[in-house]
């Protein structure tokens, strides 16, 4: 065999290497905090919401990955739309790790008090709804709460859509 073979291999162009990275990096997050709550730890209303950015980016960086050669226009607008989503799922995580860190006050539906406004009877709440707190760490992993690393990923994944959507540009 000639050494040309050896050292031929397909490539994507880079913006479609950037939206096949958002989309690996996203798709091992969103299966990471699946395993975590197949394992017992059960999300709160705000970590359900911070999954929307991963629901929602997966099939747009999906797209951007086919695009990214052949409708370089589309995947800059599939790039930027990636960057907006994960932007605004960075403020999210950081709203829910200064609600874990007691910085502030987070929604009264997971954080608040338990009895209601006319002051109902506790253990009848108790009995009917098992709510997970917001401002309650169940799992830190390497020290950091799955929100505080969810800001990193999110950031991340949002500079990487900004990357991608330059390289479309440059196609």
């Amino acid at each position: 065999m000639s050494s040309e073979v050896l050292t031929h291999r397909p490539t994507l162009p880079p913006a479609s290497e950037a939206g096949l990275a958002i989309f690996v990096i996203a798709l091992l997050t969103i299966g990471g905090a699946w395993i975590f709550q197949s394992m017992g730890y059960l999300p709160c209303d705000l970590c359900y919401e911070q999954r929307y950015a991963y629901y929602i980016g997966l099939p747009l960086a999906a797209l951007a990955t086919v695009v990214g050669r052949s409708t370089p226009k589309l995947a800059v607008l599939l790039f930027l739309a990636l960057a907006v989503v994960f932007a605004v799922n960075v403020a999210l995580a950081a709203y829910h790790s200064g609600v874990e860190m007691k910085l502030w006050q987070g929604p009264t539906a997971c954080s608040g008090s338990a009895v209601g406004a006319d002051g109902g009877d506790l253990l009848s709440a108790i009995d009917k709804v098992k709510v997970v707190r917001c401002d309650d760490v169940g799992l830190r992993v390497f020290g950091l709460t799955l929100a505080n690393w969810n800001v990193f990923i999110s950031a991340a994944l949002a500079a990487l859509a900004l990357i991608g959507g330059r390289r479309a540009l440059r196609a």
